[in-house]
């Protein structure tokens, strides 16, 4: 990118700095570009003119029904250009969207939609049958489908409404839940969108978007990485390209064919594009950036990426309590032959604290491990009605404990090793598995690999990896043991591997690591020795 198109697409940015909520979004691009596509999906279409007045619609529609500012709206279903027309509209009027990871079983979307005390609930299409049972939960003033919120909602007549404001709660995002019943993330208009004006001061080129971009949102809708995707492209004024969920050929004709030019992708469905027969024959000419994050990359993954799709990549670490990213390791970090940064997870953007903890709280120096945490404008509001989970996660002076463990170089970069909860501890030595993970990746027989601490009489906890064989190949539990000796300290390297099919994962791509523990630890009181 020359300077004077970098100073154009930072003049364009520029103009929507000091825009912080839904509503100024909505309205400003709706007058700037009325005519540019807005978001597409298989179910609607709309320009900035249509989306303005439609989710203006939607604002009037919601608070016809009886619906105040805080009240709680859900979404049953798979990701769709509706789904994102009611939650921006919910949004203009300070009405909170509780998305409902369509794949979780009936009771626990149940236990969402009651917890979050949702009003209103939407079924996606395909979900109407759920009317009878999740439709029916008590609180609920209505129940509508994908076809009547379309018929009633969206073309109820548009009324003055008051528009929420920069604090006021807008999303309410349900963590994973691994263990015991997952809780809501409230989050903001300015969490959304807040950090946007402190990159505009020297912001890198991967953030700028020109005229011509389109993002994909492929991920669930009801994560950060599935929702935040449409809403950057809202921030942008350009295109949000809706699929119902992640398919690799759809993904490759909205590449090629619908104008996509960046998506955020995990890396397990990173994995499932590199072994599809049909990538080697896409045209990935048109992508400029693949942002990537949700859990841990090997290297050698990573490098078999920038070779396939010929475009930049930057990561994003972030969670649902932070809305997503806070850190970035942009394209100028990566490289196809490797460095010491590509095993980080990035810096912090502008406005984003971070610092390494350490058992007592305090502040840790460069290299020293410890639990990372965060402070900054995208900290979520807090728990919903959980004021002892929000403390226990978010302190009196606004810092966030991730719950990740890592450290900090002399530069400022973030260096991940795993969940704390992940941690082995072997012969007192402190092990992450994504660190043995790493070593392991790139045997020629393994597609993907699982660490877990099992019991051990002598040490404690064991070192056991679990490992899926690439199509075609089998997998010689002695090789990955030798393998591992090789590029790992020797209390790192696995004691036993099992081979299975595929790993378990959450609908956000993460590997359950509890479910594979539990068969190992089952009758003992906890899942440590």
């Amino acid at each position: 990118m020359d300077e004077a198109t970098y100073a154009r697409l930072l003049a364009k940015a520029q103009r929507t700095a000091d825009l912080f909520t839904f509503d100024e979004f909505l309205t400003f691009w709706g007058k700037d570009r009325p005519e540019r596509l807005a978001i597409e999906g298989d179910d609607l279409r709309y320009d900035y003119a249509g989306f303005e007045d439609a989710t203006a619609r939607v604002a009037s529609a919601l608070l016809a029904m009886g619906l105040d500012k805080g009240d709680r709206i859900a979404w049953f279903g798979k990701n769709s250009a509706l789904y994102f027309t009611l939650f921006f509209g919910a949004a203009r009027a300070g009405i909170v969207m509780t998305p409902v990871g369509w794949r979780l079983a009936e009771p626990e979307a149940a236990f969402i939609i009651d917890n979050a005390e949702a009003k209103v609930l939407f079924l996606g299409e395909g979900f109407e049958a759920c009317r009878e049972t999740l439709g029916q939960r008590p609180g609920l003033v209505r129940c509508l489908t994908a076809g009547e919120a379309q018929r009633e909602v969206l073309a109820a007549p548009r009324a003055e409404f008051e528009p929420s404001l920069a604090d006021d709660a807008v999303l309410q995002l349900y963590t994973s839940g691994t263990t015991g019943n997952p809780k809501g993330a409230v989050l903001s208009n300015r969490n959304l969108f807040g950090l946007r004006k402190g990159n505009l001061d020297n912001p890198p080129k991967h953030t700028l978007w020109d005229e011509d971009e389109a993002v994909l949102v492929a991920m669930p809708c009801a994560h950060i990485g599935g929702t935040g995707l449409g809403v950057m492209a809202l921030a942008a004024g350009l295109p949000g390209i809706v699929l119902t969920e992640f398919d690799p050929p759809r993904v490759f004709d909205a590449v090629e064919n619908r104008g996509v030019t960046r998506f955020f992708i995990v890396p397990a469905a990173l994995q499932l594009l590199l072994n599809h027969p049909d990538c080697a024959k896409t045209d990935f000419s048109r992508i400029k950036y693949i942002l990537y994050g949700a859990s841990p990359i090997p290297l050698e993954l990573l490098r078999q990426c920038i070779a396939m799709f010929g475009a930049e990549f930057v990561q994003n670490y972030g969670m649902t309590e932070t809305t997503g990213t806070i850190c970035v390791l942009p394209p100028e970090d990566h490289s196809v032959e490797g460095n010491e940064r590509m095993r980080s997870a990035g810096k912090p953007l502008p406005g984003v604290e971070m610092i390494i903890r350490g058992p007592n709280g305090e502040a840790l120096p460069p290299r020293e491990i410890g639990e990372i945490c965060t402070r900054s404008s995208n900290n979520m509001l807090g728990y919903w009605k959980l004021p002892e989970a929000t403390a226990s996660t978010m302190d009196a002076n606004g810092w966030i404990a991730t719950g990740d463990v890592g450290y900090m170089d002399e530069d400022g970069y973030v260096y991940m090793y795993d969940r704390a909860k992940d941690m082995i501890i072997s012969g007192g030595e402190n092990v992450y598995p994504a660190e043995v993970e790493s070593g392991i990746y790139g045997h020629p027989d393994v597609l993907e690999v699982a660490v877990i601490g099992v019991p051990d009489d002598k040490w404690g906890e064991a070192v056991k990896a679990v490992c899926v064989p690439k199509p075609g190949h089998t997998i010689d539990p002695a090789s990955i043991i030798a393998w591992a000796r090789e590029r790992l300290a020797s209390f790192k390297v696995p004691k036993s591997v099992d081979v299975i099919e595929a790993l378990p994962r959450n609908p956000s791509g993460k590997i359950l690591r509890r479910q594979l523990r539990e068969p190992y630890w089952a009758g003992r009181e906890r899942q440590i020795n």
